[in-house]
């Protein structure tokens, strides 16, 4: 059945008088090239004529239950060259694989697996924007490895050194487009002489980020996301003027506001800003933030680590502390922000994906992860997920919110 399967992917339909020969030639040049075993990317079926129907009209794609899946993962890190070094667990090594052989059920009907040639004819002549941060980022590439099944799109960003980023898949006149923008507002990053992680970043709490905001409106698809940065030290700015911080003692003369209030501000003025567009083309999806509480045993600056082999159960964890906090806050802006665009016949979607990660603590690089050119071990990584890995359904949400 491997080799059958092998075969087909290699060269298309076998025929019954392959030689032994050939067959022992080609599962040698399948093993080096790591086509055999964990990550043997399938093969594409060609997109049927019947119309594709999004589950979600049903079921509750966001809860459910991980459960077993033979025949993950789809695509692996020789198959797909956009995963990041950092993220790459399968290149540096990582030992235990039993992690990727996993997918999403919702609790009232199976979710649809990820098709790229579905995809791809459903998003001819569209364009997708994800904005956020490096998990929107992390989510972007899932989707080109995912994609990559059946097309490689060409990287025509303005300047391909920067983390703003544009993908087109000519065949098919669909653009994927990446703005980096990790706190959604305006900021600005520590002088040069405060060092990235301790000094303060300044965050401009009412001034959306115009380098997304003046953008969205031309895409038919933007999934906003962000979190994570939030819990970086901060100032906070409001009307120009210093208002508060976080992790910041006495030395600036304002009250420590927490990274907590200007999580939840910097949302309320992002989604109030897609609001306020005169004319948006497309539909805006919010992703709800991914885990930040997968470290044990420390923090990541204190030795913390993740070193789960396989996802929990439903009823195995609970959300707390930061993750409930920030996730709570997210909730309530996206309520206001859905209801106010319901009263201008906008609408905005929701993708709750927090509750289905908070069960896959074993889907992070942890310490097999590596900067590019690099042989320098990272931190041990408990935030970005690995490719392939958990995110890759992401993607599955993904296509099922926008066929509704």
């Amino acid at each position: 059945m491997k080799l059958h399967f092998v075969l087909r992917f290699m060269f298309g339909p076998v025929p019954v008088y392959l030689s032994a020969l050939t067959i022992l030639i080609v599962l040698t040049n399948a093993q080096y090239f790591g086509l055999v075993g964990v990550g043997v990317p399938r093969t594409t079926k060609l997109v049927s004529s019947a119309p594709v129907v999004s589950v979600m009209k049903y079921c509750d794609i966001f809860r459910g239950e991980w459960v077993p899946d033979e025949e993950a993962p789809y695509y692996n890190h020789k198959s797909c060259h956009m995963i990041q070094e950092h993220q790459n667990c399968l290149k540096y090594g990582r030992p235990d694989l039993g992690f990727l052989k996993w997918r999403w059920r919702p609790s009232g009907c199976e979710l649809p697996r990820f098709d790229p040639v579905q995809f791809l004819q459903f998003a001819r002549h569209k364009s997708l924007a994800f904005v956020g941060d490096s998990l929107a980022r992390n989510h972007m590439q899932s989707l080109l490895c995912l994609l990559s099944q059946a097309a490689y799109p060409k990287d025509i960003s303005a300047n391909p050194t920067t983390q703003n980023k544009v993908y087109h898949y000519r065949a098919y006149n669909f653009t994927i487009s990446m703005f980096w923008s990790p706190f959604l507002v305006r900021a600005r990053e520590p002088g040069p002489d405060e060092p990235a992680r301790t000094g303060h970043y300044s965050l401009y709490l009412d001034e959306p980020d115009p380098s997304w905001v003046s953008q969205i409106s031309r895409f038919d698809y933007v999934l906003v996301s962000a979190a994570n940065w939030f819990s970086r030290p901060s100032l906070f700015y409001e009307k120009r003027r210093l208002v508060g911080c976080s992790f910041c003692s006495r030395q600036y003369g304002v009250p420590d506001l927490t990274l907590y209030y200007s999580q939840r501000r910097a949302w309320r003025v992002a989604l109030q800003a897609i609001n306020g567009l005169d004319s948006i083309r497309g539909r805006v999806i919010v992703r709800m933030l991914s885990p930040m509480s997968h470290f044990e045993n420390g923090t990541w600056d204190q030795g913390g680590n993740c070193k789960k082999t396989q996802p929990l159960r439903s009823n195995e964890t609970v959300m707390e502390g930061r993750d409930l906090l920030f996730y709570n806050a997210q909730m309530e802006e996206f309520r206001a922000a859905e209801k106010a665009a319901a009263a201008k016949g906008r609408r905005l979607m929701l993708m709750d994906a927090t509750a289905a990660m908070m069960m896959r603590p074993d889907g992070h690089p942890s310490r097999y992860g590596h900067l590019p050119n690099q042989k320098v071990q990272l931190y041990n990584d408990c935030i970005h997920w690995c490719l392939p890995g958990p995110i890759d359904i992401w993607n599955d949400m993904l296509f099922q919110m926008l066929l509704v």
